[in-house]
């Protein structure tokens, strides 16, 4: 999921990435990805013990970042 945030009073474009990615034991990774665009910007990754937390957790956080203007 791949989502842009444009402000409007400035050249200031973000981007958040949000994957989610099987890990090799069954557990499951959401990897994060922002900063701002044109930039490698940063990575984070939670681990989660199976596909549905995580999913519940992209769901959390695509929420969040949705109701601070990224689209």
């Amino acid at each position: 999921m791949y989502l842009t945030q444009m402000d409007k009073t400035s050249t200031n474009c973000r981007f958040y990435r949000i994957d989610l990615l099987p890990g090799l034991f069954g557990d499951w990774a959401l990897v994060r990805e922002w900063g701002r665009v044109g930039s490698a910007g940063q990575t984070r990754t939670d681990w989660f013990d199976d596909e549905a937390q995580a999913k519940d957790a992209r769901f959390e956080l695509h929420m969040k970042k949705a109701k601070v203007g990224y689209d």
